[in-house]
């Protein structure tokens, strides 16, 4: 198995004002740089899906893969991955898939979610007090075309229903930490404030 990673940076940003909100800071740098120090130490590559000028996103991340079906929501970032990682010489047979404003998720998403797959050509996908976070799975490459004629046939659909149903999705059901969850995302200034504070926590305890 070989594993590359890929951030997702779609969405409007509507509750937090517009603009990129993986590019609010947090301990004095973006949330997409504390996704991607996460992400590149549990994968072999690493690549940020968003659209637009790739320039913003330069001084964090250098390989920028946009949509190739627009308008799709994260489903069409996944599709953008695996399109990148099966036509990359490397040989990646899989994609790790993490949101870019989720700045705490474990160190050892990859390992869970592979081990949960089981070897099996099936998506993986990440949950935590009882609920699933589509957007963080282990996707095979192989199912690239599933997705794409999943995609042109079913528009902007969910990532967990393409996951739970041609991917016959797994769950890999990870533990809270100091008690709050590690897939805790960024979505409006409140919760921004509230990562400052969890940061800070975790910040003194080191």
């Amino acid at each position: 198995m070989r594993v590359a990673g890929v951030v997702i940076a779609g969405g409007q940003s509507t509750r937090m004002g517009g603009g990129d909100k993986c590019l609010k800071l947090l301990d004095d740098r973006p949330l997409l740089a504390h996704v991607a120090e996460r992400l590149r130490g549990q994968s072999e590559a690493l690549v940020l899906n968003a659209n637009g000028d790739p320039a913003r996103f330069s001084p964090w991340m250098t390989q920028i893969v946009p949509d190739e079906m627009p308008d799709l929501g994260p489903l069409g970032g996944i599709h953008a991955g695996l399109k990148w990682a099966a036509a990359h010489p490397s040989g990646f047979t899989h994609i790790v898939t993490a949101a870019a404003d989720t700045p705490f998720f474990p160190l050892d998403l990859t390992n869970r979610l592979t081990e949960t797959a089981a070897g099996m050509d099936r998506v993986a996908l990440a949950a935590s007090a009882g609920r699933v976070h589509p957007v963080f799975g282990l996707w095979p490459v192989t199912m690239l075309e599933a997705l794409g004629a999943f995609l042109a046939r079913a528009g902007a659909a969910s990532v967990r229903r393409f996951a739970e149903g041609e991917g016959r999705a797994a769950i890999a059901e990870f533990p809270l930490e100091d008690g709050f969850d590690p897939f805790f995302n960024v979505n409006t200034p409140g919760d921004l404030t509230l990562a400052r504070e969890i940061a800070a926590r975790r910040n003194t305890k080191l």
